[in-house]
């Protein structure tokens, strides 16, 4: 399936001079969401994934359906203020200023087998802290994964080490 022909681009969304990949428009076709979560699935089928962590908030859009495939567990990583229970936090830089996701301490055991999954991988960075924080519960990370990556931000110089795995790729905006 050619999944680019699904997503849209909007011009100048969330503010001008952006290009924004919409992925609604693959959510909604019943064939490309299943093209989506198969082809994660036959990726890490093999891998002995034992978690897999969505990052708010598209993140949680796949990563339940691919855990549910993978016989695994899903844990949500989210933003300040959203988890009830005992927590860690990482703060990661943006292109103005800073952000914070956290993560309930006991959401995996130590060891565990862990992808972490999101919607779009852009500069890195949430990707990054999100990284930071499996590993500070020591959570043993097999993958990344992402329906757009947009390479022409250069992402993976923030996650290098990683086996990530995209679905579509762009070099430019």
């Amino acid at each position: 399936m050619d999944l680019n022909s699904k997503i849209r681009t909007i011009p100048d969304f969330p503010k001008k001079g952006i290009m924004f990949k919409d992925i609604t428009t693959v959510l909604q076709d019943a064939e490309a969401l299943k093209f989506c979560i198969d082809s994660f699935y036959g990726y890490y089928k093999d891998k002995q994934i034992t978690k897999v962590i969505g990052i708010e908030s598209r993140g949680f859009i796949l990563a339940p359906a691919l855990a549910y495939r993978l016989g695994a567990g899903f844990v949500p990583i989210r933003k300040p203020g959203k988890l009830p229970a005992e927590k860690i936090r990482q703060e990661y830089k943006l292109e103005y200023g800073t952000d914070t996701i956290e993560i309930h301490k006991d959401a995996f055991q130590k060891g565990e087998r862990v992808l972490l999954h999101d919607d779009v991988l852009a500069t890195g960075g949430t990707m990054a802290a999100a990284c930071n924080l499996v590993e500070e519960l020591g959570g043993q990370i097999i993958g990344l994964s992402f329906i757009i990556e947009l390479a022409f931000l250069n992402p993976r110089k923030k996650i290098t080490g990683y086996d990530i795995h995209s679905l579509v790729s762009y070099s430019s905006e």
